[in-house]
């Protein structure tokens, strides 16, 4: 009885592989690697810029990572980072401005709900299991790092 839908699922897998578009591979590769490639060089100007201004190498590199935060919402905010996402494809996400990108997008889908409710609770969608999985291991690697020095 149950060779028949496996027989059936099979076929249907083949039909299903055979009609699915195949990505652009190389365009997606290409995209990726320009535009992490993109952010970094912005990351590196603006240290450089950072420290040419005077400050220490940890202070510039605060500076640098709050303007890359505050450039990535910003563009989140108006609509720019989805369009450049869409050629950058996972080289937006490099981690500082994708992180920002993943906290501000869902907080402006729900703006309509008002700025407690929409916003405000929608900014951790994606932070808050971040944040708790950062704090927890920190606080973990800490610990047995005390215990077994």
């Amino acid at each position: 009885m149950t060779q028949p839908l496996e027989i059936r699922k099979k076929q249907y897998k083949k039909l299903v592989d055979e009609i699915k578009p195949r990505p652009p591979l190389v365009r997606n590769t290409l995209g990726a690697f320009i535009f992490g490639g993109l952010i970094a060089l912005i990351g590196q100007f603006l240290l450089n810029f950072f420290q040419g201004q005077g400050l220490s190498v940890n202070d510039a590199g605060a500076a640098t990572s709050t303007t890359l935060v505050f450039l990535a919402s910003l563009l989140t905010g108006l609509g720019i980072y989805d369009e450049i996402a869409k050629y950058g494809g996972a080289g937006t996400i490099v981690p500082i401005t994708g992180f920002a990108n993943s906290m501000v997008s869902p907080a402006m889908e729900y703006r309509a709900e008002g700025l407690v409710l929409g916003v405000g609770a929608r900014l951790f969608t994606i932070a808050g299991p971040v944040l708790v999985f950062g704090i927890f291991s920190a606080w973990l690697v800490a610990l047995l790092y005390y215990f077994f020095r």
